[in-house]
Order: structure tokens, then C-alpha cells, then sequence
């Protein structure tokens, strides 16, 4: 335990060191709330089913942090851990790989639900925010797709070889997935023929889950975002720690 502790501690440090990272998981979603809100307002309108503009961004861009974080942030930090010998250091410790993979994925879930907080705070002070679901269903739902997002970054971290390489890998995968998936821009806005590619997308059933337990849907409405994304979970878990590297 503390060496957990002590771990968590020094992941924590690191990444708001980065201004890359803090950027994207905390500042970039809120410039895109307020850059939407001030263009479109948040008053009900049709094409949201009777919900504003910001009520059904907020679900989405939470959608944009976890896959930011997950994509980005975990599977650049432990690919250039790996490539500079960080982890080859630890291997010589007590750590374990468990510890090292616990510690990460403390700290960016605590960054993802910051980031989160600071959206729910924004929405609710300028924009009137309605929220119509049950907070613990909001909250299992963002913890189930955080850490399905988590296990597919701790996939990329074992499989690419460089610290570049997964920078790339990682946005080639993101950037597409931003813009198709409704989490950079609502669904009912895309067309019919990119709906059906994002059916193809993890980020979609983040998205699609997150909207619907936020306004109020039951889960019996969402059992296919509830199993993909618990598959990519159970997916991660096995294959990051068959591909787990210390060097």
C-alpha cells in the first residue's frame, strides 16, 4: 500500500507538470462548452428531444476527456516510462506491475473526474444546466467508460515500441473518433452515412450512454454501450497485462 501511495503521488505530480496533458483533460473542454454555449445558448429545442444545446454537450465532451486521457495521457506516459528506462529502474524495486498500472490509472481517473466536475460546474453557473438522471447512475456509467478507455490505453502503451509511435497511434485513433462519435459534435447533426461508421467506434457507446443515463434513460435502454464497453474493459485487463514490458 505504500508503495501504491507513494506512486500515485509522484504520477500526480507529473502530470500536471505536463501542460499537454492538464490542457486537454481540463481547459479544452470547458473552451469548447463556452465557444458552443455562446453560439447556440442552451435553450430547448426539438432537435435535442426538448434539451438545450449545453444539457447534451456535457455528457459528450466528459465522452472527449475519457477518451483524451485513455488515448493520450496513459499510453504516451507508460510507452516513454518504458522507452527511458523508467520502468527497467522499477523492475529492480519491490514495485510490481500491478502497482505501476494502479497508480496510473488512479491518477487519470481522478484528472478525468476533474475534468468532469469542472464541465458540471461551468454548465450549472452560465448555462442553467438540467440534469435529469440519477447521480449514481452517472457515475457508474462514467466509471465503467473511463476505464474501458484506460484498458485500450494500456493496450497501445505494451504494443508500440516507441514513445512516438504511440503519440501517433494514439491520435490517429482519437481525432476520428472526436469527430464522429457525437463527442466533439452532437449525433443529430452528422449525417446518416457517418452514423453508421461510428457504430464502428468505442467512443460512440461512451457518448450514447453518458447522454442517456444524463437525462434520464434506464439502463435497459443502453445494454449494448454497457457490453462493448465492458468487453473493451475485460479486453484491456487481459491483453495489457500479457503485453505489460518493463523495457
Amino acid at each position: 500500500m505504500k508503495s501504491l501511495l507513494k506512486m500515485t503521488w509522484m504520477e500526480a505530480k507529473l502530470f500536471l507538470r505536463e501542460p499537454v496533458g492538464a490542457f486537454f483533460t481540463l481547459v479544452f473542454p470547458l473552451m469548447m462548452l463556452f465557444l458552443f454555449g455562446s453560439i447556440y445558448g442552451n435553450k430547448p429545442t426539438p432537435m435535442f428531444n426538448g434539451h438545450g444545446t449545453i444539457d447534451i454537450s456535457i455528457p459528450a465532451y466528459t465522452a472527449m476527456i475519457i477518451a483524451t486521457t485513455g488515448l493520450m495521457a496513459i499510453t504516451i506516459t507508460m510507452a516513454t516510462y518504458r522507452e527511458n528506462g523508467v520502468l527497467r529502474r522499477l523492475r529492480t524495486t519491490p514495485v510490481s506491475p500491478l502497482v505501476v498500472l494502479a497508480a496510473q490509472v488512479i491518477v487519470v481517473f481522478a484528472m478525468t473526474s476533474l475534468g468532469m466536475l469542472l464541465l458540471v460546474a461551468a454548465g450549472k453557473l452560465v448555462y442553467h444546466v438540467r440534469f435529469e438522471g440519477n447521480p449514481f447512475s452517472v457515475l457508474a456509467g462514467f466509471v465503467l467508460s473511463s476505464l474501458s478507455f484506460f484498458g485500450l490505453g494500456f493496450i497501445l502503451a505494451g504494443l508500440m515500441p516507441t514513445a512516438r509511435t504511440a503519440q501517433v497511434v494514439g491520435m490517429v485513433l482519437l481525432y476520428p473518433m472526436l469527430f464522429l462519435s457525437g463527442a466533439g459534435f452532437p449525433r443529430e447533426l452528422l449525417s446518416e452515412g457517418i452514423k453508421k461508421v461510428s457504430t464502428f467506434l468505442p467512443l460512440t457507446y461512451v457518448v450514447n450512454l453518458l447522454r442517456g443515463l444524463w437525462i434520464g434513460d434506464a439502463w435497459s435502454k443502453h445494454w449494448l454501450d454497457v457490453g462493448v464497453l465492458a468487453g473493451m474493459l475485460l479486453l484491456g485487463i487481459v491483453v495489457s497485462l500479457k503485453t505489460f514490458r518493463w523495457e
